[in-house]
């Protein structure tokens, strides 16, 4: 299982909230909304969902096997992740067909103060699809203060709308990439198929009482938080700027490697997006691990006596200790995180 690149079952996780309408172009799954909105790749987490009773509901198992990622890990740590201790990611495909409340994420310092957790949860948005009308929601508008925020909560109860007044609004555009820091206010708007790279948690903090017609309870709201513990973790200075500028850092004969997330931007991930015109890229993340999702086109990664056929919403983890020994090829748009 360790010896070629990891291959996995599809992972639709269950959430409140309706969408997965747009998997259908990108996984060729059945067109429809339903309550199966986000598919976890490449996961080890599990998802902290309201009565859920599966103890690996949100862990990736592999394909044909009933083998579970975060047990692999476990059993075969260096050769999966070289020097690195822990997956240090999680990435996930997610498509609504509503606005999500809106919400925070912990930093690291409140992780590890609340949660007892050494990950928060930065993440970071690359826009595969869009329906008429979408929008992404990031920051609060200039003069919203803790005051303001905690009225807006109040209001919630019965105005479904005294939250979103309080947020800047984008209209995303395919391909367009946003960083999302930790302990800024945000919400997915109805209408976007995103790819989502994080941080390994599900820690979700949302003090708006409604998602769509879902009334959230106070768990949901505040995840076992006090309200002004779980308040306290929202930023109310200037949001940074969230949309990046991706940069070309290499080319080939029909390749071009862009680097949407550096080190520069964060110490949580990288993210990297590889464009294949006929051309090759060798997976060769120095002692490390990384994820491939493919978003675009067809072709093949290929090794020795190895070769697997490649299509839009494929994707695949790649151990560290394989690096440098299988090579992408094709007409391929390709995301790698690490």
């Amino acid at each position: 299982m360790i010896k070629e690149p990891i291959f996995f079952e599809r992972n639709r996780v269950g959430r409140v909230y309706t969408g997965g309408k747009l998997f259908g172009d990108f996984f060729g799954d059945e067109p429809v909304d339903g309550y199966l909105p986000e598919e976890w790749i490449a996961s080890h987490v599990k998802a902290l969902n309201k009565d859920s009773t599966d103890p690996k509901e949100g862990v990736s198992k592999l394909k044909d096997s009933d083998v579970y990622f975060d047990d692999l890990l476990k059993e075969y740590p260096l050769e999966l992740l070289g020097s690195k201790e822990q997956l240090r990611i999680l990435v996930k495909g997610l498509d609504s067909s509503i606005r999500l409340p809106a919400q925070a994420h912990p930093d690291k310092a409140f992780s590890r103060k609340h949660f007892n957790s050494e990950f928060g949860k930065t993440e970071c948005w690359t826009i595969l699809g869009t329906r008429p009308g979408a929008k992404i929601y990031f920051g609060f508008k200039d003069g919203v203060t803790k005051e303001i925020f905690e009225d807006a909560i109040e209001k919630s109860e019965t105005d479904l709308s005294a939250m979103e007044n309080l947020m800047l609004s984008l209209e995303p555009k395919v391909g367009d990439v946003y960083m999302v820091p930790a302990r800024t206010v945000h919400a997915i708007g109805a209408g976007c198929l995103i790819l989502e790279v994080q941080e390994p948690t599900d820690f979700t903090i949302q003090p708006e009482r409604y998602c769509g017609e879902y009334r959230l309870s106070d768990q949901e709201m505040y995840i076992g938080l006090s309200k002004e513990d779980a308040v306290s973790c929202f930023d109310f200075t200037k949001a940074p700027d969230s949309k990046m500028t991706p940069q070309v850092t290499e080319t080939a004969e029909g390749m071009i490697k862009e680097s949407l997330v550096s080190e520069k931007d964060t110490d949580c991930f990288i993210i990297n997006r590889i464009k294949l015109s006929g051309g090759n890229f060798v997976a060769d993340v120095k002692d490390s691990y990384a994820i491939y999702i493919v978003t675009d086109g067809t072709g093949a990664i290929v090794g020795e006596s190895y070769r697997k056929e490649l299509k839009k919403g494929d994707y695949f983890f790649m151990p560290a200790s394989l690096m440098g020994r299988f090579t992408l090829t094709g007409q391929l748009e390709v995301v790698e995180c690490y």
